[in-house]
């Protein structure tokens, strides 16, 4: 007779908090040190959240860049999912408006520089590019406007390269544009 498997349940973040309350202070030092030594990322999410070290956006701007514009020479492939994850995992260590802003039009530029490196011809990687601008002209234009004209005008500088591109980009990015009410006169939604 065979006897299945018991299923059990992941554990949920009540169970860890839990698990954590039995912890002491030196406890909990070493756990937070253990996950700190364990990867780049963690080291990245520390520091941005208790806002140690010099540039919090450069560990993420590297992992968009690794992921959305890989070295092919190498052998290293495309991962819009690694690129996008960076994004999101900015978002939950430190989630500054400016710093997502600025992450987001990042992922574009090198996107586009990408593709006009090695004329890249991916409908998917397209999609993602014109998804991250519509993202980015949202974020950009719930920011300040002192803030929001350097932001807008590398988003203007994006829609002109990309008349190279192909696949009708450049229209998607038009018009994402101008469904945003950006007027050319004072870069501000009209």
């Amino acid at each position: 007779m065979i006897v299945p498997k018991e299923k059990r349940a992941s554990p949920s973040w009540n169970t860890i908090k839990a698990a954590l309350l039995a912890f002491d202070r030196a406890g909990l030092l070493g756990l937070v040190q253990d996950l700190y030594a364990t990867s780049k990322d963690n080291r990245a999410f520390l520091h941005a959240r208790l806002g140690l070290g010099g540039d919090h956006l450069e560990p993420y701007k590297a992992r968009i860049s690794r992921g959305i514009s890989p070295d092919m020479m190498r052998n290293q492939r495309i991962s819009i999912a690694t690129a996008k994850k960076a994004i999101a995992d900015y978002k939950k260590a430190i989630g500054r408006p400016e710093g997502l802003a600025e992450l987001s039009i990042f992922y574009c530029e090198e996107a586009l520089s990408f593709s006009e490196s090695c004329s890249l011809e991916d409908e998917r990687y397209f999609i993602a590019l014109i998804r991250m601008y519509d993202q980015s002209l949202k974020l950009v234009l719930n920011l300040p406007l002192a803030v929001r004209l350097g932001y807008l005008e590398r988003l203007e500088r994006l829609r002109s390269r990309a008349k190279h591109l192909g696949w009708g980009v450049q229209d998607e990015l038009n018009d994402l544009w101008h469904e945003a009410g950006v007027d050319d006169h004072d870069n501000g939604p009209t």
